[in-house]
């Protein structure tokens, strides 16, 4: 797999980051002039804390996040960075004063690796400033953050470049990094410093010694930190405030410095994408650009390549370009008609009732797969044992399903739409594999795991026992004794009534002895027991202590094993229970007439997980209303659902103390679950 120097500074900066760096404050950094630039910045400083999700196994994954962020509006706006907020799901806001805040996404820009969201606070906010102009190598900068989630630093340091690109080891092309599977930083000429950066510090502010913004802090490490430059900043915030989003004209080019093929002026054309604006106006490889709307092109040096990418982005949407190219050492005009620039990876989805998780198929990814756009869903993940792991033919990561019912499917809100539409019990899928068109069968619903419907009822007598061997009788002094030594009596059983103790020897049933001296013998009592009939009185020659004893009593029926009882899976928050068993309340040492619910699973990045529910758990309410079996949890979960809290407390017995755990459900409802841009 090619890897490429962008690639290569993000694995060194990761490593190195928690090494930490000593730097050197330039002289004219004076203490007081830090320390007003710190009073100035404080009140705009945000830590940001993260539900953010991932899709695997068919499902969405939840996991915690964080980072920071700086307020640039006084209605609360803030910057950050895209893969700090970029997959999330739930954001709050620890403000300067400590009081912890909702935030809400206004608009991601993964090519900037920028977010803009605003908290929300019934106060108005005094913004931090944006300074003017490029900022120069050797200026003091301040990056201020949340390092590891932990409360707010400072660090000091100074502009080491304010033009970095990245190159490919031969210095071929220009790379962009790949943050939370997006590329960022075709526009970008980053601002390299030297100010320590660990984890939790992306999206904090770089400041200068007046206290202005000059930088979004991205990444870090090893002495080594980089920042999206203030004027990029600031022109992603205005759109946003402006459009609600970030827009950008696109020609389907990419470019390299004249200077590669021999020349001082224009830009040489390396790729026109196919079915393209440059394309349709004519354009090819090998065309050196020479002016864009009337404006001269002159790309000598890579660090020149994200400023046309911005001139371009920055054209009218729709609107005519006069552009000039030379080709062939012949010049040529032409016209071409800018389109939009489309994200570059489509949104992703749980799709619960088919068991997968599909990706919307943007533009970028339908030429990489050499796809019209918009022609399927992308299958990325399946849940084992669902119905589109069970299909018939099973359904595979990387297919395109293309139609359900005869329905095309091209969005996540089509394929929802036309999942809910059909009533049959079997569904037909359309889908494309490679170059194949397959159709296959699925079976909608809910797929349980296959259950035998339990065993037939059997005589149970209530203890445990083990083999009294020849080594072991020897071992007690009792060489000639043979038999099943109680180990356990279970409470509340015909044995214990009995009088049945721990250290007794059973050596025969209804005056048959039973052959037992050896550890595979461990099953002749259980199957002298089980030949009886339930209901049925039997004497047991027991050995106690060297005394013959004969002990009555009644075979019970076996207690229901765990397979047996009823259970459920609780999708919206992320768990599965069952009743309680016999067995569960010998073992977990619970009262006889203990109600609950245990604790089976844990969805893994489920709600449940999230809010620290853990397996065996035993739930004895949720949000205030008691939950005494399996019948009651669903009953309680379904009201729920429909109230859809934002809190749901959930009072369990762990172990021998009682405890809560707060549910954060996103109550997604039927079908889709948490898409993400």
């Amino acid at each position: 797999m090619r890897r490429s120097r962008a690639a290569a500074w993000l694995a060194a900066c990761a490593l190195a980051a928690s090494a930490g760096a000593e730097n050197a404050a330039p002289a004219e950094a004076s203490h007081a002039r830090i320390e007003s630039a710190i009073a100035r910045v404080r009140p705009a400083q945000v830590q940001l804390t993260v539900v953010a999700q991932r899709f695997a196994d068919g499902r969405a994954v939840r996991y915690p996040s964080g980072g920071s962020g700086v307020i640039v509006t006084a209605a609360g706006h803030v910057l950050t960075n895209y893969h700090v907020a970029g997959k999330s799901v739930r954001i709050r806001a620890t403000l300067a004063d400590g009081e912890e805040v909702p935030a809400e996404v206004v608009a991601h820009d993964p090519l900037t690796d920028l977010s803009v969201l605003r908290v929300v606070a019934d106060r108005e906010f005094t913004p931090l400033e944006f300074a003017s102009g490029e900022v120069a190598v050797g200026t003091p900068v301040l990056a201020l953050g949340n390092p590891l989630s932990l409360a707010s630093t400072v660090t000091l340091g100074i502009v080491s470049n304010a033009r970095r690109v990245f190159t490919d080891f031969t210095a071929s092309r220009l790379e962009d990094f790949d943050l939370e599977g997006e590329p960022t930083g075709l526009f970008t000429l980053w601002l390299q410093h030297d100010a320590l950066i660990l984890p939790g510090n992306s999206g904090g502010p770089l400041v200068d010694l007046d206290g202005r913004i000059v930088g979004i802090n991205e990444l870090g490490g090893a002495g080594i930190g980089f920042a999206i430059p203030a004027p990029m900043a600031q022109r992603v915030l205005d759109e946003v405030l402006r459009h609600g989003r970030v827009r950008r004209a696109d020609l389907g080019i990419s470019v390299l410095p004249a200077t590669k093929a021999g020349r001082e002026r224009g830009a040489l054309v390396s790729s026109v994408l196919s079915a393209s604006p440059a394309e349709r106006a004519g354009l090819r490889a090998g065309d050196f650009l020479l002016a864009l709307a009337g404006e001269a092109v002159d790309v000598r040096h890579f660090e020149e390549v994200p400023e046309l990418y911005r001139r371009i982005a920055e054209l009218e949407i729709g609107s005519a370009v006069a552009i000039t190219i030379e080709r062939a050492g012949e010049r040529r005009e032409l016209s071409v008609t800018t389109a939009e620039l489309d994200e570059a990876v489509g949104r992703e989805a749980e799709i619960r009732p088919l068991g997968v998780a599909v990706q919307e198929l943007s533009t970028s990814m339908a030429r990489a797969r050499q796809l019209p756009p918009r022609s399927g869903l992308l299958v990325t993940s399946l849940r084992a044992g669902g119905p589109a792991a069970q299909a018939r033919p099973a359904l595979q990561g990387g297919d395109l399903l293309t139609a359900v019912a005869g329905r095309t499917v091209t969005t996540i809100e089509a394929l929802s739409e036309a999942l809910a539409a059909t009533d049959a019990e079997e569904t037909l899928l359309a889908l494309r594999r490679d170059d194949q068109l397959l159709l296959a069968v699925a079976r909608l619903g809910a797929v349980r795991a296959a259950r035998s419907g339990g065993e037939l009822p059997r005589a149970w007598l209530g203890v445990e026992t083990q083999v009294v061997t020849r080594a072991l009788a020897a071992a007690i002094g009792r060489p000639e004794l043979r038999g099943f030594r109680v180990t356990q009596v279970m409470p509340w059983s015909e044995a214990e009534r009995a009088g049945l103790a721990i250290g007794d020897v059973v050596t025969g049933v209804d005056g048959e002895r039973l052959a037992a001296e050896r550890e595979q013998d461990i099953e002749n009592l259980r199957r002298a027991v089980e030949e009886r009939d339930i209901g049925q009185r039997v004497a047991l020659a027991v050995d106690r202590d060297g005394r013959a004893l004969t002990l009555e009593t009644a075979l019970e029926r076996r207690p229901k094993s765990a397979a047996e009882v009823r259970s459920a899976r609780l999708e919206e928050l992320g768990f599965s229970t069952r009743d309680l068993t016999h067995f569960d309340r010998v073992e977990l040492h619970l009262a006889r007439d203990q109600r609950g619910v245990l604790v089976t699973e844990i969805v893994p990045g489920g709600w449940a997980q999230m809010g620290g529910l853990e397996p065996n758990d035993l739930v004895l309410s949720m949000a205030g209303e008691s939950v005494d079996d399996v019948a009651g949890c669903e009953r309680v979960a379904g009201g729920l659902a429909a109230l859809r809290p934002a809190v749901v407390p959930v009072f369990v017995r762990r172990g021998p103390r009682t405890h809560f755990v707060f549910l954060e459900p996103a109550w997604n409802g039927a079908g889709i679950v948490a898409e993400t841009d």
